[in-house]
């Protein structure tokens, strides 16, 4: 079986690498509002007013898009993953 150049497909990403540089400081500057209230939200409320279920989906939306710019630095500094 030959395959030549030819007979391939040029690979397309789904996202432009273009904006790579975009998406990144977008992700990470949301991820830090949210750890920034995260963190207010630790220190300003006592024991009694706190909720567990609002420092969970603080801290989860914090993360993943901790993870999503992080990994679009990645790729914009050139390190494929």
């Amino acid at each position: 079986m030959d395959i030549t150049l030819d007979h391939m497909e040029r690979y397309v990403p789904q996202i432009n690498p273009a904006t790579y540089t975009v998406l990144t400081t977008l992700f990470l500057t949301i991820e830090a509002f949210f750890m920034a209230w995260f963190i207010v939200y630790g220190l300003t409320a006592n024991k009694f007013s706190r909720v567990l279920l609002k420092e969970l989906l603080l801290s989860l939306v914090a993360s993943i898009f901790l993870g999503c710019g992080t990994l679009f630095l990645f790729l914009w500094v050139g390190i494929y993953v």
